[in-house]
């Protein structure tokens, strides 16, 4: 049976997009894998770039069950995707929140397989539940006893994209203390993008130990301020 679903691998790097075709192609060879990656050469995501490969997908997988599956790596490549999803068949666009890479590969296997929309998303969702299980133990662990908590609204549009996160990042990293971010760890910049958090958004932080009040002080000022964005 042919392939009814394809892929479309959002990348701020065109080279993390073609690798990852390449390696998905090696299990899954006549699936149609989309890197789009990069934006004019450089780092970044591309409107255009997204919606030609989702056409594409569309196009060339015109089965009543079939359609594309788009999977992301990091914060504004959700957001670059989300304009494209305003603009095409809703209904046949999937985007599960699932680990780049690995559910690019077990996305691409269900799709050689034969699987429709829905089981080559639930692939690529099967991928990424062993992040999902972790997270209530973090969430457990940041209300700690004698942790202080402090909560601020992301007033930046795009909330915590690379750059942003860094800041944050380096902020906790800095503090010397232990400082959780909706539960994860605040001095990761990938557990801080894995979020999704964009404006508007309110964040719970909570750190224990000495200066953990001012460290949390600190912090919530620099998220409030906005990172010079607004």
């Amino acid at each position: 049976m042919s392939p009814r679903v394809a892929l479309v691998l959002v990348s701020h790097s065109a080279q993390v997009a073609d690798g990852t075709a390449q390696i998905a192609g090696q299990m899954a060879p006549d699936v149609l894998l989309l890197p789009a990656g990069g934006i004019d050469g450089d780092i970044g995501t591309s409107v255009d770039l997204v919606m030609e490969s989702v056409e594409r997908g569309l196009a060339e997988c015109d089965d009543a069950t079939g359609g594309v599956v788009v999977l992301t790596d990091l914060g504004s490549a959700v957001l670059t995707t989300d304009l494209v999803l305003e603009m095409v068949e809703p209904d046949r666009v999937r985007v599960p929140q699932a680990p780049f890479v690995e559910g690019a590969v077990s996305a691409a296997v269900a799709a050689q397989q034969g699987g429709d929309l829905t089981a080559v998303e639930a692939a690529a969702l099967e991928a990424g539940s062993q992040y999902a299980a972790a997270r209530p133990a973090q969430e457990a662990a940041a209300s700690a006893d004698g942790a202080v908590n402090a909560t601020v609204t992301l007033r930046n549009p795009l909330g915590l994209h690379a750059r942003t996160a860094a800041q944050v990042a380096r902020a906790v990293a800095d503090s010397g203390l232990t400082i959780t971010v909706d539960g994860v760890d605040g001095s990761s910049v990938l557990a801080l993008m894995a979020l999704g958090a964009t404006g508007g958004r309110e964040l719970t932080l909570s750190a224990s130990g000495d200066g953990a009040a001012a460290a949390v002080e600190s912090l919530v000022a620099l998220i409030d301020s906005g990172f010079g964005e607004v």
